[in-house]
């Protein structure tokens, strides 16, 4: 029975093996970038990365890592829902999930009202 179940496990195996070489690849990317997006501890949601592009507002890594930073300070705060900004961006953050919500710009900023938050960082 046990080498039954050993040659069901290697015929197992070799049949991955031997399946399509650009699947894994991309298998392994896709693992790969997903591993590095949960290791950031901030995202941007769907919606929010569609506001940002239309807003003309750039996401890279320094923004990133400025976000990046506020999410554990606002953590350690206990706070659930900040609104991060500069003079040039807006960015409400729901801190227990590490996402992005929205982004805003100076235009939008002008109306000068936040609701929903229960916490604000200057970048």
């Amino acid at each position: 029975m046990i080498d039954r179940i050993s040659s069901l496990q290697n015929s197992g195996l070799s049949a991955k093996k031997s399946g399509n070489a650009g699947a894994a690849q991309t298998s392994f990317s896709a693992q790969l970038l997903q591993r590095q997006q949960e290791s950031q501890s901030v995202a941007f949601s769907k919606h929010a990365r569609e506001r940002a592009e239309q807003r003309g507002i750039q996401v890279d890594d320094q923004l990133m890592n400025q976000l990046s930073g506020t999410v554990e300070k606002a953590q350690a705060k206990g706070a659930t829902n900040i609104l991060a900004f500069d003079t040039t961006r807006a960015f409400i953050i729901n801190v227990p999930n590490g996402r992005v919500i929205t982004t805003m710009s100076p235009e939008e900023m002008k109306e000068n009202i936040f609701t929903n938050i229960d916490g604000a960082v200057i970048l």
